[in-house]
């Protein structure tokens, strides 16, 4: 079985709006906002970098002006393919990012995914076992969301089973590899990131999850605590 090898780009979705964060009074653009001092696009980029990856494709909405001025000033840009972009949907900017990143291995992770950087490693180093043409989920034990993705996980063979069945025990964790050589989608799209990843799995694409520690996905301000408190404690 010829593997996947080590993967050496990467891709980050932070062009979501943040309505939740708003709700609770923060008024800034999601991806700045701040995490044990540094906002949620430094832990992204510091992740993906610490991790040997220097080729990053990243998507921000239109109205984060402050977000890409952050990124000019403190986000060290080099090797950093910026898209300034408002999509219709967390599938759009998935696929806007993934064709970016085309003709390569490549891990692609939401913005609001927080976890401690050794977990991140672990997952990468997973993959890396993986067979080649695989699409591969990061998942967690940890579920906090108020709409969770379950997964159905063979432990025996690391083969996802069906997604979406509630209280399977696992969720999806924001993070994605997709493989080199992408599975051809029907005409039209989805509507949602997670209609694709059910597809993938329902028409018997190989998709495997890698279980990985506790991963907070920050939509509310009460997830903030939670999440800064794993990253000291490095129990993410």
């Amino acid at each position: 079985m010829t593997q996947m090898g080590a993967i050496i780009a990467g891709g980050i979705i932070a062009a979501g709006e943040g309505s939740r964060l708003r709700a609770g009074g923060w008024t800034g653009s999601k991806p700045l906002l701040p995490i044990a001092g540094r906002p949620l696009i430094a832990h992204s980029l510091d992740r993906l970098r610490a991790a040997g990856i220097r080729r990053i494709a990243m998507i921000i909405n239109e109205e984060s002006p402050d977000c890409r001025q952050w990124l000019e000033r403190d986000g060290n840009a080099i090797g950093l393919d910026l898209m300034v972009r408002s999509t219709p949907s967390s599938y759009a900017s998935f696929q806007i990012v993934a064709s970016r990143l085309a003709g390569e291995a490549a891990v692609i992770t939401t913005v609001d995914s927080v976890m401690a950087p050794a977990d991140f490693r672990h997952f990468l180093d997973e993959v890396a076992r993986m067979p080649k043409g695989a699409v591969v989920l990061g998942l967690t034990t940890h579920v906090e969301d108020e709409k969770p993705l379950w997964a159905s996980l063979d432990q025996a063979s690391g083969r996802i089973l069906a997604l979406g069945q509630p209280n399977s025990g696992l969720v999806t964790a924001g993070i994605y590899v997709l493989p080199a050589h992408r599975p051809a989608e029907p005409a039209g799209g989805f509507g949602r990131l997670r209609d694709y990843l059910g597809w993938l799995v329902a028409s018997g694409h190989p998709v495997h999850g890698v279980v990985m520690g506790r991963v907070f996905d920050v939509d509310r301000p009460q997830d903030v605590a939670a999440a800064e408190l794993a990253l000291r404690s490095n129990e993410a």
